[in-house]
């Protein structure tokens, strides 16, 4: 099952996209719940009969592999839900057409989603099938079922089941962000426009733009001005034309020797603009970084509440 497919992940020097759909699933699921603490599952003891083994043929793939118990009520995980959670049957199968038994962590990984799939459903998050469309459009770059299934090697139900479950999963984080104390997530603020082009409009190569942007960095403009007063929000008192505090964040930051002069009514330079970038991006982080922990504690609240048996540690 999939929590939440985050585009951030292409950033760490490959492309997501270019991974099996299953496999893109469980590095965004490892993203959403990092950080959790797998001791919240207490392992042994009810699964049943060790399965000795660590190949399994078609017929065999309704084994169960683990038992999970939550808020009193105790599941069955088959190897094939859980071969199915990364990704289609015929592309797990092995050269003599069986299966590897599923790891560990992979089976762990199936219960911690479902038990938070179940957490979502309690607390009456739903997403239609215009959310799971929207959803798809904005990670995947489409809406188009069978176009990612045949990309993939999956079924349309597939990849639609798989994509409704994440789009569920981030609803429901933002729905324990938003109304928990850290307060609404803020959005990323952009850094300001460097110099790209001469006065003419015209694109500069690499070295013209390095020249204009030195020249560029001290000259005040309007539009400079415009972006530091719309990142400092209510820090800017726009009837007065003045800070509203002389020790707020974005006031200390412009008010350095370095750019004395560089911040005044109705113009300021793009060394200013970047300083206030920097506050903006601190606080930005600083704010993240609260919701990360509250939603950490959130599942981990739930996944205290469960155990886990399991019929194999294959690695």
């Amino acid at each position: 099952m999939a929590e939440e497919i985050v585009n951030e992940e292409s950033k760490g020097g490959f492309d997501i996209k270019s991974l099996p759909f299953g496999a893109w699933v469980g590095i965004a699921v490892a993203t959403l719940v990092i950080g959790i603490l797998i001791g919240h599952f207490v392992m042994g003891g009810g699964a049943g009969a060790a399965l000795n083994k660590t190949k399994l043929t078609e017929s065999e793939l309704n084994t169960v592999v683990a038992n999970y118990s939550y808020k009193g009520k105790t599941n069955q995980i088959t190897a094939k839900e859980v071969i199915e959670q990364n990704g289609s049957l015929d592309a797990s199968k092995d050269e003599e057409g069986n299966f590897a038994v599923p790891t560990a962590d992979t089976v762990v990984t199936y219960a911690r989603n479902r038990i938070i799939s179940s957490a979502a459903d309690a607390e009456g998050v739903n997403v239609s099938d215009e959310d799971i469309a929207k959803y798809a459009e904005e990670t995947l770059g489409t809406k188009d079922y069978a176009s990612i299934a045949s990309s993939y090697g999956m079924t349309e139900d597939q990849v639609k089941e798989l994509l409704k479950q994440s789009a569920q999963m981030n609803a429901l984080r933002d729905k324990v962000v938003n109304g928990g104390e850290a307060g609404e997530a803020p959005e990323q603020p952009e850094q300001p426009e460097a110099k790209t082009t001469d006065d003419e409009g015209n694109e500069l190569d690499d070295e013209g733009k390095q020249q204009a942007q030195d020249e560029a960095n001290k000259k005040m403009e309007k539009k400079y001005f415009d972006y530091i007063v719309k990142l400092a929000g209510d820090q800017w008192d726009a009837k007065a034309g003045k800070w509203k505090a002389e020790d707020s964040s974005y006031a200390t930051a412009l008010s350095t020797d370095d750019l004395k002069g560089q911040f005044k009514k109705d113009s300021a330079s793009y060394n200013a603009a970047n300083a206030a970038y920097m506050v903006a991006y601190q606080e930005y982080s600083t704010k993240q970084s609260e919701i990360s922990e509250q939603w950490t504690n959130y599942v981990n609240g739930l996944l205290g509440e469960a155990s886990i048996a399991l019929n194999t540690l294959v690695a």
